[in-house]
């Protein structure tokens, strides 16, 4: 019976010690709790399957189309709420030295 901690367990399954970490509180990797840390058998390791691969997946052809759409469309939005911040600026010093002086 080989014991691993978390860190052993993670470079064998070519993981980060987060993911572990996950898998034994998702109950998909046994594992026994001694103070603070964890130790796996190395047995269990056996018994997990890692989907996919790390890190964040590349772009697909139909999501590069997508953001090239997205890129390439006119946007109106963007005038319209240029002309509405126009009308929300604050008065000059002038607007407000004359309204102090007609009080």
């Amino acid at each position: 019976m080989n014991l691993l901690g978390t860190q052993q367990a993670a470079d064998k399954l070519g993981v980060s010690v987060r993911r572990i970490l996950a898998l034994i509180y998702e109950g998909k990797l046994a594992a026994q709790q001694i103070g603070r840390e964890y130790v796996i058998q190395e047995s269990a390791l056996a018994n997990v399957t890692i989907y996919g691969k790390p890190g964040r997946p590349k772009k697909t052809d139909e999501a590069e189309a997508i953001e090239v759409t997205r890129e390439s469309a006119p946007v109106n939005a963007k005038t319209k709420k240029a002309k509405t911040g126009a009308a929300e600026t604050k008065p000059t010093a002038k607007k407000r030295d004359s309204k102090a002086k007609g009080k």
